[in-house]
């Protein structure tokens, strides 16, 4: 974990919106990968009504796509669910399951916003100052911005705007279905971002790092 960065997560709303607005200006978001040969997906689900947070991550091979490992972690829920600031919510639990892992990846897809957010700092960014470790967001639908529609076409895409400032795209990663909503998290420029999102996707909407990732944390 950057050594710099100490996450205290029991803390009331307005006290995590200014934790977020702190940690904002650490952001880099053009390109510094190294070698991208593990590429993780993580999701959070919730078990018992809630209280118990159930987080995964699936590390698969890139460009293979072939699933290396997996982590599962659960702990008690100790935020309340307010949209903008789940990362407070879910954070614990996937820090733990990423301690699980025999070795890191390389970059992490996160079912959440990168700084397609408020306060320009959703999960996806979040965790990845927090590991170091470049990230990207890849959300299912809009938290904020507006966007015109993407051609039909696979790998079309158009900005997702918050006033003049570009903050992500809405990307058409299958013809005929919903785009997804892709953001760059931490050392990851929007292009990259969009190239690796779309080299994940396979025959199905979501990236197949989402997909197992999802697997995991619903339990299915």
């Amino acid at each position: 974990m950057n050594p710099l960065l100490h996450p205290v997560w029991t803390l009331s709303p307005a006290e995590a919106i200014a934790v977020q607005r702190e940690l904002r200006p650490h952001l880099e978001l053009s390109d510094r990968l190294g070698p991208v040969r593990r590429v993780a997906g993580v999701d959070v689900g919730f078990e018992a009504e809630g209280t118990v947070t159930r987080a995964a991550v699936a590390v698969l091979s890139f460009p293979q796509l072939e699933l290396l490992e997996t982590a599962i972690a659960r702990c008690l829920t100790g935020f309340p669910y307010v949209p903008g600031l789940l990362a407070f919510r879910e954070l614990p639990a996937v820090l733990m399951a990423l301690e699980q892992l025999r070795q890191p990846p390389d970059l992490l897809l996160c079912d959440g916003q990168g700084i397609a957010h408020p306060r320009r700092l959703g999960i996806a960014s979040h965790l990845g100052l927090l590991v170091d470790i470049p990230a990207i967001g890849v959300a299912k639908t809009r938290l904020c911005g507006s966007h015109d529609e993407p051609p039909s076409q696979r790998g079309a895409w158009t900005p997702l705007r918050a006033g003049p400032e570009i903050i992500g795209a809405v990307l058409r990663s299958r013809p005929g279905v919903k785009p997804l909503y892709v953001s760059p998290g931490h050392r990851v420029s929007l292009a990259t971002a969009i190239e690796y999102v779309m080299a994940c996707c396979t025959r199905y909407r979501l990236p197949e790092t989402t997909r197992h990732a999802h697997r995991l944390a619903s339990g299915c």
